[in-house]
């Protein structure tokens, strides 16, 4: 088992342009290039390995890919081709369900499946929403585990309202509804990450967001392909941004960051909290890219953590830390989402909290921290990628010991080899 030891860190000057490309834009790319009637151009594609599993699951539905380490030009088949294989998500809930939705309205029958963690991760949230609309899809346990069986045919219309905020399943189905006749709606308590709808409306498509509800009128045509350069996820700068927030006098320059409103509600609870932070925009074309510098404060103030939960539900585990070295109790409600992600993460945040010293109260949809003092501890990442990371930064503090760490290369390959510039890890 791959395991790290970080060592405490007093204070430090970090400044970056190596953050891993956003995954969710880098998955998005791979698969929606299969809708362009011409080859798309991608730059700073995450080369980690949950998306270079969706880049051979493209190769495997028909599309040639190019790839010179520089850019990866993806070539679109005529038809999207029946795999004689299972098409292998790795540890990606995001690619999976995304291709449930995508392959739903392609003729052929798909198989998808992933590593063991996928393979215990719900699908019926997708599964159901897509049967409502008429999807032939089968699985384990009623479609509610991987392997996930799909038959693939033309879907009709739909008006769709979600009892949840998620962009798996606003995405999954907005991807069933591009080859149907008629205009489709999907409604959702509250706005979820949008990169579904920017891409595809920079792709050429006629889709609008009305409040929470989306609108989409199906293209007649195949779209228009990408050109992009991916820029770098702020969900994986965020590590950094918490590891200024918990060390005095430390500055943290993040460059060529996404700056999507809906990507960057982390950094404005950390704002809250007292952490001075400044945005700088340098350009706008399928998504707003810039600079984000980040200065920890000598205090930090707790907070409460209710509104716009699916902004920055990945960042959580990263402001429990910070929620740790708060002055305070810090509480995080309305976030039951967090229990179905690559662990139950409410569960994995509470208990190695607990063994660093700090005290947590767990409810069904979130957690109270009672900030303190840190204590080196030895923890359990639970296979999960955003729990090793998160302690990896709690170690800057105090010392910590992070077991099962091979997790980190499905999202951040670099993660150790840049927290190793600021401090001493083995």
């Amino acid at each position: 088992m791959k395991k790290m030891t970080v060592f405490p860190k007093s204070h430090f000057i970090f400044e970056t342009d190596e953050i891993a490309s956003d995954k969710s834009i880098s998955h998005r790319c791979a698969i929606f290039s299969l809708l362009a009637q011409e080859t798309s151009y991608i730059r700073n594609f995450l080369r980690a390995e949950d998306t270079l599993c969706t880049l051979n699951i493209v190769q495997l539905l028909g599309a040639t890919v190019k790839d010179d380490n520089k850019e990866i030009q993806i070539i679109p088949p005529s038809k999207i081709i029946e795999p004689p294989c299972i098409l292998d998500c790795g540890n990606s809930g995001t690619a999976i369900r995304l291709l449930m939705g995508f392959l739903s309205a392609q003729e052929g029958f798909f198989v998808l499946h992933g590593d063991k963690y996928l393979a215990n991760r719900p699908m019926k949230r997708v599964a159901n929403p897509l049967r409502d609309i008429g999807a032939n899809i089968d699985g384990r346990k009623d479609g509610e585990l991987a392997p996930i069986g799909i038959r693939g045919k033309k879907l009709s219309s739909f008006a769709y309202t979600s009892p949840i905020a998620s962009a798996q399943v606003k995405s999954a189905l907005i991807l069933a509804g591009l080859s149907s006749e008629g205009v489709c709606t999907f409604s959702e308590p509250e706005l979820s990450r949008d990169h579904t709808e920017n891409m595809l409306r920079g792709m050429g498509v006629d889709i609008k967001t009305e409040g929470t509800t989306v609108v989409l009128n199906p293209p007649k045509e195949k779209l228009k392909p990408l050109d992009i350069t991916v820029p770098n996820d702020p969900s994986s700068g965020f590590f950094f941004a918490v590891a200024a927030a918990i060390t005095p006098n430390s500055r943290v320059v993040l460059k060529n960051m996404l700056l999507n409103k809906t990507r960057i509600e982390a950094y404005k609870v950390l704002e809250k909290m007292g952490v001075n932070i400044e945005y700088k925009q340098k350009e706008s074309s399928y998504e707003s890219v810039g600079d984000i510098i980040i200065e920890g404060p000598l205090t930090l103030n707790s907070t409460v953590v209710e509104t716009n939960i699916a902004w920055l539900i990945d960042e959580l585990p990263a402001l429990s830390i910070a929620f740790a070295c708060a002055k305070g109790k810090s509480l995080v409600k309305n976030a039951q989402e967090l229990r179905v992600k690559e662990s139950d993460r409410i569960s994995s945040v509470v208990n190695n909290l607990k063994l660093c010293g700090i005290s947590v109260d767990e409810f069904e949809d979130g957690y109270e921290v009672e900030g303190g003092e840190l204590k080196s501890a030895t923890i359990n990442s639970f296979g999960d990628h955003r729990i090793a990371m998160s302690f990896a930064i709690a170690g800057l503090k105090c010392g910590m010991h992070i077991q099962d760490t091979a997790c980190i290369d499905t999202s951040f390959p670099n993660f150790i080899a840049l927290l190793s510039q600021i401090g001493n890890v083995e």
